[in-house]
Order: structure tokens, then C-alpha cells, then sequence
């Protein structure tokens, strides 16, 4: 039976929503008829086990044929003016989808979905032989037909309609003879009948921007970091050292492949002593001047630097090296690039569509409509994709309160309340309990951090409380007290010593991270040797004071590169870090101190066991304004205790009075003055005896020598 003229036109253009009802082999009357769209040809013949049929040419590229036997596999030969093309027919095959998965994406709960949705390779067979191809899903509910173009068909979507899945908006097309390195993208036509040209929300793989297109990716990797997954699973992130070291990946030391960048890395992070790199996202994104925190593909490392496999390598040689890696997330927003995300099939899908919360007035960017299922259970599976495929140790959940806050950065009458007439975004919130509270359950010893800069009560607290559920938070109070008293003159210290010991009051409202990240050192900021007063040797040695008291301070490390030598300069993506500072001695100097900071870091549990514990710190003189010092005990569960003193005045203080616990020799772990790091070379020569001398509370002392600008790290012998 002839179909009608708007349905051959609908085949013949690549519009039908469901062709495979048309196309392919099916059931007619007491025979079947066979329908083949074959734009441009010369010829269709369906090759069968035992026969050869003709098909003939009925519309606009629509081949045709008819018989009486049953139904039977086949291949299609076609003839053009150039070449042969003898393959199975995309639209012979079921949906490569099952019902249970269709039921989970609905319900927004497939944790597994870029196993689902995206590009897979895939392998079947029937009587004729095996069948190699790559099976094409994308969510794109609004879209009246959606058509994949690649380089295997000129860009040319007409010959490759998907189907559609029903109410699931997943639309599904299985193409014969593709495989890995294919380049493709979706067309699609949204309800107002116009086409539009999409990336693969869930490619794993893209071109180098600023190409676009999507990539079919198979991974054929193989790790080999087995002892280091079975380790973080019984390891106590809260009372175990964390120092992490924050990176650029492409001006660290120029944007090379992800694999030749592992053993110079390794060394690097090796030398220095920290326990973890924390890469800046690594997510495809087009535009490099937005360091990766406007993500366009959110399943694919960024091929500025190679394949996923390749990124596969550099995890695991860290991996077997001993050291943690981290990740930064971007779940806040997404850009606008008309090729990307943005009004996806030509409505807002995984932007709301109302701008007072769909949009970002600060970064151009749309905001995620938390409260559809659809997008939850992408960002969801997000996360566990990283996490999993990739073997991440933490994700480091960027912008935060953003999130959290309906008029985060909109004056009034541009946002919206939520329903209760508060600012609190309920659906974000519920999101990132979803996310931190699935993430956890299913990958034991990862971590989830984040950078959240309010007061937000709860963040590192457990969803079963009503927290977040987050593992650790960026103390960015920390970061900015302490860096706004650093940056005054030592002269005028003593009238904001609150700045440097107000985080002590709120040290255990969360887990903290303190953080000395990429945010302070751009952006007219300068390096933080830059916001340092005084003259270059004062400089150095207040970097050297400061840089000891956050080792020593209560919370989880973290420093951005170029930090750990003093790179006077503002960072900037577009060049690699000035490496050649290290030939310098005060350079080398500092790039010493943090080695020798982690390594004191590392040896003693005192530092880092109770960090989220006030049995774990005690003040022994905070209060000492005028001179410009701090002293503090840090001390673990079994008693084992480290004394520090901090000298932030330009000037040495002799005679300095502690009261301590313990009598006895005290040696001298640390000193930041040491000749060796650029130092005057004052202290107490090493080691010291406390003395009968009553004060703070304490029957036994420390008369101790505090050099300027310095801090020191004692333990009882």
C-alpha cells in the first residue's frame, strides 16, 4: 500500500518523528514491504541470504518493495554515480535502549546514564553475520525531529532520522559500519519547524576548540591503580593529611598531551610533598579565557590536551605515584553558545526558562533548572561519570552559593522566591544532597568539596541531618581575613590582629579547606608574593611567616601553582609559569620552605588528625596585638603535641615567655628564618629548654628568640 504524500515527504526530507514505522522491513497485508531512503542513488537492491530484490524509486529518494514470503534480514546495496555502499539498514534494528533504562531516565534516577544516552560502539548480529556500529541517543523532548550529520554523511542528516521514544524526549538511531574517531552532531527541529545544529550533550569526546563537533570515543584503557582504590576506601579523609596543590593544566608547563605531562607533574608534586593535585576544570569548554568554568561538554575531558584515554594515564601514574587527584565541577551554569546546550531543542531544557532564575547576571552564562528531573539526573550522573570513568579521588564543586541563593548577585525584582517566599534555592539544594549523598554511597573514600563563600549553615554536614553532605568546605573567610591583614604594613598589624585569629572562633562549624587558590592571584589581585609589604627580602619573609601559619592552622591545605616558589607575577592561562625563578636562591628558597612545610605536615599527626576537633588546637597566647605574635599548641589523640609561634611584626621579639604543657628540651622543627630559605638565620639554635616560669596557665615555659617575620615549629624532644 502506497503511504500518503505527506509521509513519503516527511521520509524524504528526515522529518518524521518515528521513520522506522515507515523505513525498513515490515509486515503488509499476507507479504511484507520494504522501504529504503536513499537520497541521490542509482539503484537499491536488498540482499538476502538466497536472493537479490530489486527495490524501486517511488519518492524524493524513497525506494520500495513488495513480496509475499515472511520477513527476513538483509542488506542494502546501493549504487551511485561513484561508488557501492553494501550495508545493513539502520532502520532494521529494535531501539538499543531497554525499557528499564527509559524508566530510570524518567524518573530521573539512571546513575549509569552516559552509558545510555551519548554515542556507544556497538556490536550485534542476525542470520547474514555480525553488525559493528554506533548506536546514537539524545534527551531532546521539545524537538519535532531529530536527524545525526557527521562526516560519514557529508553533514547530511536527510539519510539518518532518529526515532522517537515517546514520552521519554529520548530520540534513538543505530548507524551500521561507524566506530571510534567518528565526528558527528544532531539536527534538530523544534516545534516551530526550524533546524538547529547540536554537540552531543553526552559526547565523551570533542574536536580541539575551536571545532566543535562531537566525537565517538571507546576507551581501551587499562589501570593499574587497584592498591590505591582499595586504600582510599578505608582511608579517614577527616583525620588524614590532605595538601593539595591547585592547577592550570595548560600553563603549568604549556599545554602539552595529558601523558607527557604525568612524569614532569609527578616530580614536581613528588619534590614538593603534597598529598594531592587539584586540577581547574578539565570538562570541555570552548572558550580557554574562561580556565574551563564554562563547560559545553560536560562527559569529555578537554582534547587540548589529548584523548579521554590519554587524561586515563595521567590519573592513574598519579594514581601509582601516591598522589590524590581532585577535579574541579561546574554544575552552576553553562554558556550560551548556540551550538551547545542552550535552549537545546529550541526551547529552555536544561536552562529554566524564566531569566530571573535561568540566567547568570554576572557571568553571561544560564543557570541548570535544578528542579527538573531530567537535568538533576544529568549532573547526577555527572559527577558519578568523573568519578568513576576517570577514577577521580574528589570533585571540588565550584560556585556554590550561587546555587544556594535565588538572588545570588540580582537586585530585587530580578529573581524569584522560592515557595515559601524565601532565597534559598530548594531544588539546588536538594540537588546537591542528591549528588553528594549518591556519590558517597557508591564510591567510599571519594570527596566532595566545596567552594562556598557564605555562611550557609550545614555544607560539610550529612543529608541525614538536613546538611548538604558535602566532606569539606573552602574556608574562603580564612582566605580573605588572613590575607587582608598580611597585605598591611607590620606597623599597623596590631590594629587588626582580629582578622588573622578570627577564624578560630568558627574553625568547627564545618570541614574546613583552607584555601590559597587561583581566584587571589588574578584579576589585578597580584601573586600572593605581590600582596606582600615591605621590600624583597620583607616580602619573602612574610610569605615565608604566612605560608607556615596556614601549614599549621586547623583545615585540609591547598595552594595554586607558582605560589610554592613566589612567582612575583599575576598568573595567566595564556603562559606557562616563570619556572626560571627557581635558579634564584630566595626563589628556591620558598620552593624549599613548602616542601619542608609538608614533610613536618606529613610526619606529625598532630597537624592534620583532629583538624575538625577542637581537642586538636589550643591558643597559647592569642592576644598578643601589640607584638604583632601568635602562639598555639596543636596536638592529636594520643598527646602528642607540636608548639608554633608566629611572629607577624618586622622586628625580633627575644625573650618571648610560653607556657606550656610538657617540661623538658624542645627542639626546633622549623624555623622561617633559616639561612637555607633565604632567612636571617635567627632563633634559638636549634633546640631549647623550658624553664621554671609560670604563665599562661602553665608551671613550666619556653623562653624562646622569635626571628622577624618568622615562625617557628617546636616539639618536646
Amino acid at each position: 500500500m502506497r503511504l500518503d504524500e505527506a509521509t513519503y515527504e516527511q521520509l524524504a526530507h528526515g522529518s518524521h518523528h518515528s521513520p522506522h514505522d515507515y523505513l525498513g522491513l515490515h509486515p503488509e497485508g499476507k507479504g511484507w514491504v520494504l522501504r529504503a531512503l536513499r537520497p541521490l542513488a542509482k539503484s537499491v537492491v536488498a540482499k538476502a541470504k538466497t536472493k537479490k530484490i530489486p527495490l524501486e524509486h517511488v519518492h524524493a529518494g524513497v525506494w520500495e518493495a513488495r513480496g509475499k514470503t515472511k520477513t527476513f534480514d538483509y542488506r542494502l546495496m546501493t549504487e551511485y554515480e561513484e561508488a557501492t555502499w553494501d550495508t545493513a539498514d539502520s532502520y532494521s534494528f529494535l531501539p538499543m535502549i531497554g525499557e528499564l533504562d527509559l524508566h530510570l531516565i524518567a524518573e530521573g534516577r539512571h546513575e549509569e546514564l552516559w552509558k545510555v544516552l551519548g554515542s556507544h560502539v556497538l556490536e550485534t548480529k542476525d542470520s547474514l553475520g555480525k553488525i559493528s556500529g554506533v548506536s546514537f541517543k539524545v534527551w531532546a523532548p521539545n524537538a519535532s525531529a531529530v536527524r545525526v550529520v557527521g562526516d560519514f554523511n557529508s553533514w547530511d542528516g536527510t539519510a539518518h532520522a532518529m526515532r522517537s521514544l515517546g514520552s521519554s524526549g529520548i530520540w534513538e538511531l543505530f548507524v551500521p559500519e561507524l566506530g571510534p574517531g567518528t565526528l558527528y552532531k544532531y539536527q534538530i527541529r523544534t516545534r516551530h519547524g526550524n533546524w538547529i545544529t547540536k554537540i552531543d550533550p553526552m559526547a565523551r569526546s570533542f574536536e580541539i576548540p575551536p571545532a566543535t563537533s562531537s566525537i565517538v570515543e571507546t576507551s581501551s584503557y587499562t589501570w593499574g591503580d587497584s592498591k590505591w582504590l582499595k586504600a582510599r576506601e578505608k582511608r579517614d579523609a577527616l583525620r588524614s593529611p590532605m595538601s593539595t596543590y591547585e592547577l592550570h593544566l595548560g600553563s603549568w608547563r604549556g599545554a602539552k598531551n595529558y601523558r607527557d605531562l604525568a612524569p614532569e607533574l609527578i616530580g614536581h608534586v613528588k619534590y614538593l610533598g603534597f598529598t594531592h593535585v587539584e586540577f581547574m576544570p578539565l570538562a570541555e569548554h570552548p572558550f580557554g579565557g574562561s580556565w574551563g568554568y564554562q563547560v559545553t561538554g560536560y562527559f569529555a575531558p578537554t582534547s587540548r590536551y589529548g584523548s579521554p584515554d590519554d587524561f586515563r594515564y595521567l590519573v592513574d601514574q598519579l594514581h601509582q605515584a601516591g598522589i590524590g587527584v581532585i577535579m574541579d565541577w561546574v554544575p552552576a551554569h553553562f554558556p550560551k553558545d548556540d551550538w551547545a546546550l542552550a535552549r537545546f531543542d529550541g526551547e529552555p531544557l536544561y536552562e529554566d526558562a524564566d531569566p530571573r532564575r535561568g540566567d547568570h547576571p554576572d557571568w553571561g552564562t544560564h543557570v541548570f533548572n535544578f528542579g527538573r528531573t531530567e537535568v538533576k539526573n544529568f549532573l547526577v550522573a555527572n559527577a558519578l561519570y568523573w568519578l568513576e570513568e576517570f577514577h577521580i579521588d574528589g570533585l571540588r564543586v565550584d560556585a556554590v552559593a550561587s546555587m544556594l541563593y535565588l538572588d545570588y548577585s540580582r537586585e530585587d525584582g530580578q529573581w524569584l522566591p522560592n515557595v515559601y517566599g524565601g532565597r534559598e534555592n530548594l531544588d539546588a539544594i536538594q540537588f546537591l544532597q542528591e549528588t553528594n549523598a549518591t556519590a558517597y554511597r557508591r564510591n567510599p573514600g571519594i570527596m566532595m568539596i566545596a567552594e562556598e563563600s557564605t555562611a550557609f549553615a550545614g555544607v560539610s554536614s550529612p543529608t541525614d541531618t538536613g546538611g548538604l553532605g558535602f566532606g569539606f568546605k573552602w574556608n574562603m573567610g580564612w582566605m580573605h581575613d588572613s590575607l587582608q591583614f598580611i597585605e598591611r604594613d607590620p606597623m599597623y598589624r596590631s590594629h587588626h590582629h582580629g582578622e588573622i585569629t578570627f577564624s578560630m572562633l568558627y574553625a568547627y562549624d564545618e570541614k574546613f579547606v583552607l584555601p590559597i587558590s587561583h581566584d587571589e592571584v588574578v584579576h589585578g589581585k597580584g601573586s600572593l608574593l605581590a600582596k606582600m609589604p615591605g621590600d624583597h627580602w620583607q616580602k619573602l619573609a612574610n610569605m615565608r611567616a604566612y605560608l607556615a601559619f596556614m601549614w599549621t592552622h586547623p583545615g585540609k591545605k591547598l595552594l595554586f601553582m607558582g605560589q610554592e616558589f613566589a612567582q612575583p607575577s599575576e598568573w595567566s592561562e595564556s603562559r606557562e609559569l616563570d619556572w626560571w625563578l627557581t635558579d634564584h636562591a630566595p626563589h628556591r628558597g620558598i620552593q624549599q620552605l613548602v616542601a619542608d612545610l609538608n614533610a613536618l605536615y606529613q610526619a606529625h599527626s598532630a597537624l592534620w588528625e583532629l583538624d575538625h576537633e577542637p581537642s586538636g588546637f589550643r591558643w597559647i597566647d592569642g592576644g598578643d596585638a601589640n607584638r604583632n605574635l601568635l602562639s598555639f599548641i596543636r596536638e592529636d589523640s594520643a598527646g602528642k603535641q607540636l608548639v608554633i609561634v608566629v611572629n607577624f611584626a618586622g622586628n625580633p621579639h627575644h625573650d618571648v615567655v610560653l607556657g606550656v604543657d610538657q617540661p623538658g628540651e624542645y627542639r626546633e622543627l622549623l624555623n622561617t628564618d633559616a639561612e637555607v630559605y633565604g632567612g636571617s638565620g635567627q632563633g634559638n639554635l636549634g633546640k631549647i629548654s623550658t624553664s621554671d616560669i609560670q604563665s599562661h596557665g602553665s608551671a613550666q615555659s619556653l623562653v624562646l628568640n622569635v626571628p622577624p617575620l618568622g615562625a617557628l615549629v617546636l616539639q618536646k624532644i
